[in-house]
């Protein structure tokens, strides 16, 4: 539930970035809002990162993972660089799917967990 969390950070940190690229040239504050969003975004996916645990299984699954954050953090590092909405897209929809996929794992797990409990009782 915890890395589910992270995701859901992320995703509307991309999505308050995103938007606050759109907003008006008269806005002043239009970049320091994207800015710090991407940060955010940026800090959280490193946090995923970091969780990863390269060592277990064969480890494929892990740095594939890694691969993809770090992906991830060059595109959000080109959207600030621009205040370029695009690549902020790009990664909102990658880390949705994931994250979606995450979602839909626990979902898996809780289910078969309850109908064991079931089975038991």
């Amino acid at each position: 539930q915890l890395v589910l969390m992270l995701y859901d950070g992320a995703l509307r940190a991309l999505s308050v970035a995103r938007d606050a690229c759109g907003r008006p040239e008269s806005d002043p504050r239009r970049y320091e809002v994207a800015n710090h969003q991407l940060l955010k975004a940026q800090s959280i996916i490193a946090e995923l990162q970091g969780t990863l645990n390269l060592e277990a299984g064969d480890g494929q699954f892990a740095r594939e993972m890694h691969r993809l954050y770090d992906y991830y953090n060059r595109r959000l590092i080109e959207a600030n660089l621009r205040k370029d909405p695009a690549p902020i897209a790009e990664v909102d929809g990658l880390l949705g799917e994931v994250r979606d996929t995450w979602a839909e794992m626990l979902r898996t797990q809780e289910t078969g967990l309850a109908s064991g409990i079931r089975s038991v009782a």
